[in-house]
Formats: C-alpha cells, sequence, structure tokens
C-alpha cells in the first residue's frame, strides 16, 4: 500500500464528553476540519490522543472514525504496555481502515537495543502496512539511534519513515546521510519545525496544528519552499505557542489553545488534570497574546 509522508499531519488530540468517553462526533468533524486546511494525513492514539489512557477498544473504534471522516491516510500510533498487545492493536488498526502505523516502543518498559528491536520488529512484520518508526527518547526513554533505525529498514520493506523527536535537528542529517532517500523524514517536536525542514525533513507530524492548522500548513510550506523571511516572520509569531508541545503538560496545554479558538474542550483524562492556577493564568496569557497578534489569513 502506497502512502507519501509529506506534508503536515496532525498528531490529533482525543476529544471527550463529559462523562470522559471518547466524542466520536467531535473527532470526525475535527479530522474533516484539519484536512479541509491542507493536512495530509491524521494520526490518532499517539501521546498527544492520550492513547495510554485509551483501552484497546477505544483505539480501535477511534481509528475507524477518523478512516469514514476523511479520505487521506489516518496512521495510527501503536504502543501497548505488551508486544502481543501491541501487534494486535497494529492488526485490528489494518482491519479498520488505516493506512499506515507509526511504531513507538512499549509504554513504561525502557531497555537495550536487543529488546526494542524485537518488540518494534514484531509490530512492524504483523501487517503489510507502511510503517513509521518514531523516535521519541525525551518521552519514552528509548533512543532509536540513526544505525538502529535503518538496520529495521534493511530488514523491513515497509519501514517507510522516521518521525525524529530527540529535539536534535542533527539527527535528521545523520539519518539522511545513511539512508539517502531511502526513508522520508519527519519532524515530531513542534518547536524544531523549520530547522527540521532545513535539514530534510519532508513532513511534520504536529501538535499545535489541531488548534491552529492554516497556520501550520503555511509555516511548513514556507519552510519547505525556502522563502526564509517570510518563515521566520510566521515562526516567530507561532513560536511561543509551539513551545506548548515541548513541556511535560502539553496535552492539557495544547487541548486550552484548542478551546480558546473554539474547536475543542479542556477535558482530559486522569492522570492528566485541567490546568488551574498561576499555571493556568500563565498559559492563557500567552495564548490570549499569540491570538491578538495572529496573523490575517
Amino acid at each position: 500500500m502506497n502512502v507519501t509522508f509529506k506534508g503536515v499531519m496532525p498528531a490529533i488530540t482525543t476529544p471527550f464528553n463529559s462523562d470522559l468517553s471518547v466524542d466520536h462526533g467531535a473527532a470526525a468533524n475535527n479530522v474533516r476540519w484539519l484536512v479541509s486546511a491542507g493536512c495530509t494525513g491524521i494520526v490518532p492514539c499517539g501521546s498527544l490522543g492520550e492513547g495510554a489512557t485509551l483501552s484497546f477498544d477505544e483505539k480501535v473504534a477511534l481509528v475507524a472514525t477518523c478512516v469514514r471522516a476523511v479520505d487521506v491516510p489516518v496512521i495510527p500510533g501503536i504502543a501497548a504496555l505488551s508486544t502481543r498487545e501491541a501487534v494486535e492493536l497494529a492488526r485490528a488498526a489494518e482491519d479498520n481502515g488505516a493506512r499506515a502505523l507509526m511504531v513507538l516502543p512499549p509504554y513504561v518498559y525502557s531497555t537495550d537495543w536487543r529488546e526494542m528491536k524485537a518488540h518494534v520488529a514484531a509490530v512492524i512484520a504483523a501487517t503489510s502496512l507502511p510503517c513509521i518508526v518514531y523516535n521519541n527518547p525525551v518521552a519514552y526513554r528509548t533512543d532509536f539511534t540513526p544505525e538502529q533505525i535503518i538496520e529495521l529498514a534493511a530488514e523491513f520493506d515497509n519501514v517507510k519513515a522516521v518521525k525524529e523527536s530527540s529535539t536534535d535537528v542533527r539527527r535528521v542529517t545523520a539519518i539522511r546521510a545513511l539512508a539517502g532517500n531511502r526513508l522520508a523524514l519527519g519532524v515530531g517536536v513542534d518547536d524544531a519545525l523549520v530547522e527540521g525542514v532545513a535539514a530534510g525533513a519532508e513532513f511534520w507530524i504536529a501538535g499545535l496544528v489541531d488548534a491552529l492548522p492554516h497556520e501550520s500548513v503555511r509555516l511548513f510550506e514556507l519552510a519547505r519552499d525556502g522563502r526564509h523571511a517570510e518563515a521566520a516572520e510566521l515562526y516567530a509569531w507561532f513560536l511561543p505557542l509551539l513551545r506548548l508541545d515541548t513541556v511535560p503538560k502539553f496535552v492539557q496545554l495544547i487541548k486550552l489553545v484548542q478551546e480558546k479558538v473554539g474547536v475543542g474542550h479542556r477535558r482530559v483524562r486522569p492522570p492528566r488534570l485541567e490546568l488551574v492556577g498561576d499555571e493556568l493564568a500563565r498559559a492563557e496569557a500567552v495564548i490570549a497574546h499569540a491570538l491578538a497578534h495572529r496573523p490575517q489569513q
């Protein structure tokens, strides 16, 4: 199955009803809106989507909702506590219309390459779907080095891309040096987008795009097309918001931005709690300043 990994692909938040069940109607509306703004794929069930708090059945149902709602590739994050569950989730995602997979390390357990390779290899081999290897040592305490990623790509033809979220854009350059054009490279950290594209990234799995898709697509296109002055101007405005994607409470913060622009609700599932007090006030001040100076579309 051919999927082109290019452009802006939102790592979507998961909207919840007041009882904290998944709001499938809101999810469908959100992904349709994101695609209408120029997004090229949808990535549910990731960290921003509170995937660790979703049950197996909820993840599969959310994938199916996204597939029914849009005609761009739906690329769910595949992560679980056990390899067995991750393999079953990959197969269920394929059965429900996913066109590619984003393969993560297991939740909680971080160890050496032998064990981590065995885990992700089992997920990659579980289907014929093209796979993005997701490297995020900051969040998952597992670092897939460029050499290890190349090792996976050499063994599995369906390893097609890398979402690089180490925060070190030199990793993009290092993977490109080893892989050539074998792998599509993507940025997974919002405030490294312009630098990552300059280093050779072809796609962006983004967070603030959930609230500001037009600005996100515009920024990516300016960076991709080498329109440096325009990109720098937009980036300067956007960076205070994009940095909300790089802190422990990024889910709460991005959902708060969604609520402020009228496209979502700040509800999160415990153990996350909604922001309060000074923390909320500081976030609201950053958001209010950005929206007051929002570039004209």
